[in-house]
């Protein structure tokens, strides 16, 4: 058993060095070069031979995902940890993966494991975005699989709902439901006090509630988040509960306030 893991390892760090070839499409490879990668051909042709590790947030995991994943969400206390656990139970390769080509977080994920001496870990960083239109077969989308990739959500009909600053207060004048998806470590400003719902996305009730109170309302409802990245998942769910029409804050709090005043409310940490 140990030398045919030992063989898929060797067979996956192959698969990285043809990968690297294409390091242009791939903007943070350059910073993680000690990081292995894995193409989606080899991940999928291997699937049942490695351990996957989704390391986005939950609400995404929950909304999709590659199918027979675990999740860890990326955190440099409790991750490392938590990949020492999987490779106690196992010595098969692990591979951690994000959204898609822009994403860090596979490599940030990857390289905190090397760190902790774990070995045999890759990052497949094509991602979620590659793979569900590649392999809806072994893709995962609001708990059902196979998914018809007919039912992913592009980016242009996202940004269709994406609206400035001054949009969103004007809406909100007219008549609107405003929704803050943050979680409580996010709330440090409020930016419509007495005048919006709040119910962070992780607890299904109070979104399941937030969203029925607006459908009831009969008006438009504005969702903003925390930098504008958690709002592209929830809308799987507002179109899921047949919610006509909606409106996202572009940038989120954070990108509403440096519309209002000029900066950000705080300094904002680099994002993946």
């Amino acid at each position: 058993m140990k030398k045919r893991i030992a063989l898929l390892g060797i067979i996956l760090l192959i698969t990285s060095a043809g990968a690297r070839a294409n390091d242009d499409a791939f903007p943070h490879r350059a910073k993680f070069k000690h990081v292995p990668i894995i193409a989606a051909e080899a991940l999928h042709r291997d699937l049942d031979k490695v351990i996957v590790v989704d390391v986005r947030s939950h609400y995404e995991f929950e909304t999709l995902h590659i199918k027979g994943a675990q999740h860890i969400a990326l955190s440099k206390e409790k991750l490392p940890n938590a990949v020492k656990l999987l490779r106690a139970q196992s010595e098969m390769p692990i591979v951690f993966y994000c959204n898609g080509h822009s994403c860090k977080k596979s490599y940030e994920a990857a390289d905190l494991a090397i760190n902790a001496g774990v070995a045999n870990v890759h990052a497949y960083d094509a991602g979620l975005d590659t793979w569900t239109r590649q392999y809806p077969d072994q893709s995962v989308l609001l708990g059902k699989s196979p998914m018809n990739p007919a039912d992913l959500i592009s980016s242009a009909e996202f940004k269709k709902h994406l609206i400035t600053a001054e949009d969103f207060e004007a809406r909100l004048e007219k008549g609107a439901v405003v929704l803050d998806v943050r979680d409580l470590r996010q709330r440090d400003v409020v930016l419509f006090p007495m005048r919006e719902l709040r119910a962070p996305l992780d607890d299904s009730k109070k979104i399941a509630d937030a969203v029925a109170e607006a459908k009831k309302s009969k008006k438009p409802l504005l969702v903003y988040d925390k930098v504008g990245h958690q709002t592209r998942w929830f809308q799987y769910y507002l179109q899921q509960q047949g919610v006509k029409e909606y409106y996202f804050l572009s940038g989120g709090s954070e990108g509403y306030y440096e519309a209002k005043f000029g900066k950000p409310s705080y300094k904002l940490p680099e994002q993946s």
